[in-house]
């Protein structure tokens, strides 16, 4: 892993994109046909990249501290934050390297950006991470560094962590978002039409406010609370945020949905700029 400050090569430089991670370890269980459409996408991010990435740095959804914090561990193990789930999946293995490296290089971008942040040598992947990765990046030989999401930061704070790391784009670092675009527990896992309905209409804003020109996107997003039925489909934001993470990090890049699903009959959808 090279420094930011070194001579950077004239390659095509990494998009930044908004996975989403599924329900649990959806994807090593038995649960017919649910989220095979989700399934296929993660298992071919990897061809639509320009080059394969020396490096990767990901805000999940699950975790959250005070300040930015990085992992700096060579081998951080994983964190197995889901519950009744069968036995099998609490032994799923990804041993992806972290890089201390990149992790210094990232707080150094972000405290250039005036903004205050940690860094964590024992925590371990959660599964917003390791699970869609197991599919994404099966071979687990790309380093991994890990980027929590501030408590309560609203979408521009977040937007403002991911401006600040847009340059690793150019050192051939894929930036990634691992959340989901809807994510109301309590009404995604039984049926409820209106809720079906709701997520529908909160998804169509979520792909224009993306898909919009880049000098608009920013400002759309920052309101995303106005949105119709936003509240609805995220109680809380921190699975949305990672998205905004990634929207700041594309910088004058145009946005695209690049996966569009309905789960349990929500509406879900991906993203990518650049």
């Amino acid at each position: 892993m090279t420094d930011i400050s070194a001579t950077k090569v004239d390659v095509e430089r990494q998009p930044v994109l908004f996975v989403p991670h599924g329900g649990g370890p959806c994807f090593f269980m038995d649960w017919p046909h649910v989220w095979d459409h989700m399934g296929e996408h993660l298992r071919g991010i990897g061809k639509t990249l320009p080059r394969r990435p020396s490096a990767i740095v990901v805000m999940s959804g699950h975790w959250e501290t005070d300040r930015p914090t990085v992992t700096t561990g060579k081998a951080p193990p994983l964190i197995y934050d889901y519950y009744g789930f069968p036995e099998h999946t609490y032994a799923l293995q990804y041993p992806a390297p972290g890089s201390p490296v990149l992790a210094n290089q990232v707080r150094r971008l972000l405290e250039r950006a005036g903004i205050a942040g940690d860094e964590d040598d024992q925590r371990g992947f959660d599964h917003g991470v390791f699970i869609p990765f197991m599919l994404a990046f099966p071979e687990a030989d790309i380093p991994v560094v890990e980027l929590s999401l501030p408590h309560h930061a609203s979408a521009e704070d977040v937007m403002k962590i991911g401006r600040a790391l847009e340059p690793l784009r150019d050192e051939n670092v894929l930036l990634v978002g691992a959340g989901m675009s809807y994510h109301n527990l309590r009404r995604f896992l039984r049926p409820d039409v209106e809720a079906d309905r709701q997520s529908i209409q909160f998804d169509g804003w979520l792909t224009n406010a993306v898909e919009a020109a880049p000098s608009q996107r920013a400002s759309l997003l920052a309101s995303w609370e106005d949105a119709p039925c936003a509240r609805v489909c995220h109680p809380e934001a921190e699975h949305l945020m990672p998205l905004m993470f990634v929207a700041g990090a594309a910088g004058i890049d145009p946005g695209s949905r690049d996966y569009s699903d309905t789960v349990m009959g929500k509406a879900l959808s991906g993203f990518r700029f650049g």
